[in-house]
């Protein structure tokens, strides 16, 4: 007889508008600045079990319930991947129960440059230094997390010894927003054990970050995000696990689209460019295959997925391509992997 499939708790959906302010529910009308936190603090009620936490921000081209779905069905992937085979996981051995939040943007155009054009410029000036309020409201969505996470040392709280862990997945666009709100966020005490060095001056840091095809330049970790990782002078974002971005040829938004609106390929076709900090690049592994700890464990990994996010034969005439192909087991089985590693 086959055992019931865990369920999963409901996400909790966050939407802004097209100024990235936080919005109420159903109503459309924007939060008031002074009271981002107090609304959040209102929404959001992490279920009490739950071991990892993670933020999923979509990109160009989808609809609020198609980002939800998205985010479930990855989720859904990565339990049914541990509990089919958990002895590929065994840093998980204490156990997986995720809980989702869901970032939705109004992302939708014409499938033109003009289009693409105009989602880029609206990303950007949700992000924008000043004027931008997407970082702001992330900023408070993850600063909150961060206060409601289990206290590692509180007795019966979680079987894992060191509480709920924190992991940013974004698609498209969605990873500016997240590379953002990561320079941004609030610093609280330490969790992790990637062997990335601690620092006092960002002592709690978010567990992982995976963005799939990010619709950025390839060398936007030197021109957008030079605070992201550490320089002199500056400790850098509390990001302690790997940025980790997959990358397709096959990939038209951030290939053709991208080459005519920026001028050159974006990360999504070719992987990151140039960046301040040492990169290593594998490939996108089957459900059936264990990353070595060699190919994880980097301030940035590439991962080439091109032998998959390939698009169907309807795709692959659309002016996106396989910009879009990543809702697969495999990449929940990196995303898994992920959470694992950063026992």
């Amino acid at each position: 007889m086959t055992a019931p499939r865990t369920r999963l708790p409901p996400p909790v959906e966050i939407d802004l508008d097209d100024q990235g302010r936080l919005t109420l529910p159903g109503g459309g009308a924007p939060v008031p600045a002074g009271r981002v936190a107090e609304h959040l603090a209102h929404r959001l009620a992490v279920p009490r079990r739950v071991t990892d936490i993670h933020v999923y921000v979509h990109g160009w081209q989808t609809a609020p319930s198609s980002a939800t779905r998205t985010a479930m069905r990855l989720l859904r992937h990565s339990v049914d991947l541990y509990e089919a085979a958990p002895e590929r996981y065994p840093g998980l051995a204490a156990g997986y129960r995720p809980w989702c939040v869901v970032v939705r943007w109004p992302s939708s155009s014409l499938p033109t440059l003009k289009g693409y054009r105009r989602i880029r410029d609206r990303a950007h000036a949700m992000s924008a230094e000043s004027t931008g309020h997407a970082p702001y409201v992330l900023g408070h969505l993850l600063g909150y997390l961060d206060t409601e996470r289990a206290d590692p040392t509180a007795p019966a709280v979680l079987a894992n010894r060191n509480g709920q862990f924190l992991h940013l997945v974004g698609h498209s666009f969605g990873g500016r927003f997240l590379c953002e709100a990561v320079q941004r966020a609030a610093e609280r005490p330490p969790v992790l054990s990637w062997s990335a060095p601690y620092d006092a001056r960002r002592p709690f840091t978010v567990d992982s970050a995976l963005i799939f095809q990010m619709a950025a330049p390839r060398d936007s970790f030197v021109r957008h995000f030079g605070t992201l990782f550490p320089r002199k002078g500056h400790p850098g974002a509390p990001l302690r696990g790997p940025l980790v971005l997959t990358h397709s040829r096959w990939d038209r938004a951030t290939g053709f689209w991208h080459l005519r609106a920026e001028k050159a390929p974006g990360i999504g076709h070719s992987g990151a460019g140039a960046a301040p900090v040492s990169q290593f690049t594998t490939k996108l592994l089957p459900t059936n295959e264990v990353y070595r700890q060699t190919e994880l464990d980097h301030r940035m990994v590439n991962v080439d997925a091109g032998w998959l996010y390939r698009g169907s034969r309807r795709t692959r005439l659309h002016p996106s391509g396989a910009h879009s192909d990543f809702l697969r087991p495999e990449s929940a089985h990196l995303l898994l992997t992920l959470a694992e590693r950063s026992r």
